[in-house]
């Protein structure tokens, strides 16, 4: 079972990419996408609320058969921290072999997150790189954790992040095609991201 987590505020087609080379990468049955209530990466706390962010992405993914959400770390208060994670989902599948969906950059900084060396043991670890990237950097920010195995999975390069679509809605204009059809009529239901500050994008953090 893969696992991948985020705090898909909002979800795009880049999220999909990225569960999709999961599932042929690994043969998997299901990847598993984990929305964080509040991911310690990120210096301050999603713009659309736990519950919105849960039912965007359980939009996005029902056309997929192999992909499903849990809203573990959305029903946990405080930070989402992936090895408390890793472990409720182990418990709830003993015997299930996980493999836990990491961002190049992510993998950056994998050494100083909590529990590093336990989330290592608990699923097998991908970094996913995106064409153009070059395909041997994935290794050199994890100096801190050199042992660990983890498998490359490359996709194609496709420049969307949540952060733009935000800044996309908050300008007016279109996110047509960056993000699921499904998707795109909650935020304009919600009026999501309409008032989203530029202070408010998120930078690459480490788990403390």
């Amino acid at each position: 079972m893969g696992v991948f987590g985020g705090s898909f505020d909002p979800p795009h087609i880049g999220h999909l990419i990225v569960a999709e080379a999961l599932v042929e990468a690994f043969s998997l049955e299901h990847v598993v996408f984990v929305p964080a209530r509040h991911s310690p990466l990120k210096k301050v706390a999603p713009s659309a609320p736990p519950d919105v962010r849960l039912r965007m992405v359980r939009a996005a993914i029902r056309a997929n058969r192999r992909f499903a959400v849990d809203a573990v770390e959305i029903e946990r208060s405080g930070f989402s921290y992936t090895v408390e994670t890793l472990q409720v989902l182990s418990r709830r599948q003993p015997g299930t072999p996980l493999v836990l969906g990491l961002g190049a950059d992510q993998w950056a900084s994998f050494g100083h997150w909590r529990g590093s060396g336990a989330i290592a043991g608990l699923a097998k670890i991908a970094v996913v790189t995106r064409g153009g990237d070059r395909p041997g950097a994935v290794g050199a920010g994890s100096a801190d954790v050199p042992h660990l195995p983890f498998t490359e999975v490359r996709i194609p390069r496709v420049d969307i992040s949540s952060t733009l679509v935000r800044r996309r809605v908050r300008d007016g204009r279109s996110v047509r095609y960056l993000v699921p059809d499904s998707v795109r009529r909650i935020i304009e239901a919600e009026g999501l991201y309409l008032m989203d500050a530029p202070s408010g994008e998120s930078v690459a953090r480490t788990e403390p």
